[in-house]
Order: structure tokens, then sequence, then C-alpha cells
């Protein structure tokens, strides 16, 4: 990987800006050139969100993403709004249990995943984000495991370390499908 654009969107509250912290500090523990650039309305929760991550080999001459190689859409506005900024070859993560329309380029990969409701299902409501993460890392590869593992340990706050095993659990669903 020389440098993959990766936009994350949806609703406040999905965690949006969470999964590209992880994206971000795994990144950085491996060496790599990255930026994190969160974008919200002010609405916050319910309101619209987005953060584009860079993450490259060499130096990244702007943080904005406009034409992502990579897009995650946890919310049909989002993915309407950004799907055909999506370069030719490149990847759009769907959460098929919040968006009920297909892609209809023929020029991107398009991975389904129910990722709101395998959350549900195991009992780690909420994680939908993180388990989108993990499957953006086993079509990817964008870091190495270990090192995901440690942006992922970064980005949780002591108060809440209870939840790194639940967080762990998330990727594995989300490398599972």
């Amino acid at each position: 990987m020389s440098t993959m654009r990766t936009l994350l969107a949806g609703f406040g509250g999905q965690g949006i800006l969470f999964a590209g912290k992880v994206m971000a500090y795994s990144a950085l523990k491996e060496g790599k050139e990255l930026s994190w650039l969160p974008s919200y309305g002010p609405e916050m929760r319910g309101g619209t969100c987005n953060c584009s991550i860079v993450i490259s080999d060499k130096a990244i001459g702007s943080p904005q993403v406009t034409a992502p190689d990579v897009l995650v859409a946890m919310n049909r506005p989002s993915l309407d709004k950004f799907v055909n900024a999506v370069v030719p070859g490149g990847i759009i993560l769907v959460d098929s249990s919040t968006v009920d329309v297909k892609v209809e380029r023929d020029d991107v990969k398009v991975f389904y995943v129910p990722a709101t409701k395998l959350a549900d299902e195991n009992g780690i409501k909420g994680l939908a984000n993180i388990i989108l993460v993990g499957k953006l890392f086993k079509e990817t590869n964008f870091v190495s495991a270990e090192m995901l593992d440690a942006g992922l340990q970064k980005c949780i706050p002591a108060k809440k370390a209870a939840m790194l095993d639940t967080n762990r659990k998330a990727l594995e669903i989300g490398m599972a499908n």
C-alpha cells in the first residue's frame, strides 16, 4: 500500500470518529504517515458526521479526502452523498443493517456487512463501527494485526479499559465477514 484515502461516514453517535482514530493510531504505531480529519454537523449526536483518514508510506500533501479509495457508509444519506466520489477500483463498505439500497456502480468493490445487526446479535451493541474496521482490515490490510490491536488499545480510555476485549471481538466479527 502506498496511500489509502478513506472516508468514514454516518450519523453522530455511530462511532465514526472513534473508528477513524483507531485506524489513525494503528497507522501511527506502524510508522506510517497519516492524517485524521473529523467533520460533523452542529447537531452532533444524530447529525451528519464523517472522518477522513489518509494512511501513506510517503508524506501526505493534504488531509482532505475528496476522492476516497475507501468509503465506509453507516447510513443511507452518507452513501448517497459520497458513493460517486469513490475512485474507480475503490472499495465501498456498507452497513446493510442501516442502508436499504444497493450500490449501482460496477467499477468499485462493494461489501455489504450487516454490522449493526451483527453487533446486536453478539451482545456488543454500538460496535458496528469496529466491525466495519475489522472488515476493512480483512480487505486491505492497511496495517498489521499487531498494530491494529495496539491502535485499539491506545484509543480506549483508561476508564473504559473493560471494553478492550469487546472491541477485539467486534474486530474479529468484521474480519470473519
